[in-house]
């Protein structure tokens, strides 16, 4: 009866969608905890600067979204019942009990109640939360009809950039990094998370920020490990001349408008990207993700 009920709620998620600029900023402790933070503060001055030049802003959309559920009837009514099958899971599973108790284990990665707990709308998502889905859409990707992909932790670059090419040379030890199609790197820039997609098939590596930053230096360091993990493991130079790097416009992709959704654009970013669909979600659908996400990281299964 679940899986049916799941089944209707999945061909239900376009009711979220709409359209509009975002924003995403989180802290470097990669949760959301209490107080405001200096970094939230600087960021409500930016968006309400922005909002001064003309630009119209849009509000989270999450009280909107509770008053709707709210609604018994019509449409509203049968996306409340929808709904009410993962918020039931996820106040049962990360509201009650220990925050170090571990809820699910699985690609060497263990997620406890307080990771889960980063998921809840306004948190910032943290290194395990991403690490865990990167690992569910890399294990979708193993079926026939997916492209190829390998997916990098969020430990990654920090490690490649402070050490360049020998302090990450083992870390792809029984992967063949050049038979992929696709490689995500998930990118911690301080207090936002973002995102490097390489395409072997283009040849081409491309930066998507759901705050519109640029990524240049990122990729070209990026760009940098290939040459040395192709000479390192293939014994073949990389033609550099024959690949580009991109950082994508934020009239491109979704951008955030809030101070707390960088890491779950982040995780959509890839999982469109990694089924090859065009990225058309927007703000109003991360209440909606966030709660799906729960689901999918403690059943181990993508909806």
């Amino acid at each position: 009866m679940e899986s049916k009920q799941l089944s209707l709620f999945q061909n239900n998620i376009e009711l979220f969608e709409t359209r509009g600029p975002l924003w995403s900023v989180r802290s470097e402790k990669r949760c959301s905890k209490g107080k405001i933070s200096d970094t939230e503060k600087t960021v409500g001055i930016r968006l309400e600067n922005e909002g001064r030049r003309g630009l119209q802003l849009e509000p989270d959309l999450s009280e909107e979204v509770s008053a709707r559920l709210r609604l018994g009837s019509g449409n509203n009514g049968l996306l409340r019942r929808k709904m009410s099958i993962l918020e039931t899971k996820e106040k049962n599973c990360s509201s009650h009990g220990p925050q170090d108790e571990i809820l699910n284990s699985a690609f060497k990665l263990r997620i406890t109640r307080g990771d889960i707990q980063t998921l809840k709308n306004y948190h910032w998502l943290n290194d395990e939360v991403i690490n865990f889905y990167m690992n569910l859409l890399v294990e979708r990707n193993k079926k026939q009809g997916y492209l190829a992909l390998y997916a990098f932790s969020t430990f990654f670059y920090p490690k490649l950039k402070s050490g360049c090419y020998q302090a990450v040379k083992r870390w792809t030890k029984g992967v063949s990094l050049f038979e992929q199609e696709l490689i995500l790197v998930p990118i911690h820039r301080k207090v936002h998370w973002s995102l490097v997609v390489t395409d072997l098939r283009k040849t081409c590596l491309k930066y998507l920020d759901s705050m519109g930053q640029k990524g240049h230096r990122i990729c070209e360091i990026l760009l940098q490990y290939l040459q040395d993990e192709s000479k390192t493991k293939r014994n073949i130079d990389l033609n550099v001349l024959e690949w580009t790097h991109y950082h994508m416009k934020a009239h491109e992709i979704p951008q955030q408008l809030n101070g707390s959704d960088c890491g779950m654009f982040t995780c959509k970013y890839a999982d469109y990207i990694s089924r090859d669909k065009p990225i058309i979600f927007t703000q109003h659908q991360m209440p909606l993700f966030r709660k799906k996400m729960v689901w999918e990281i403690l059943h181990q299964q993508l909806l």
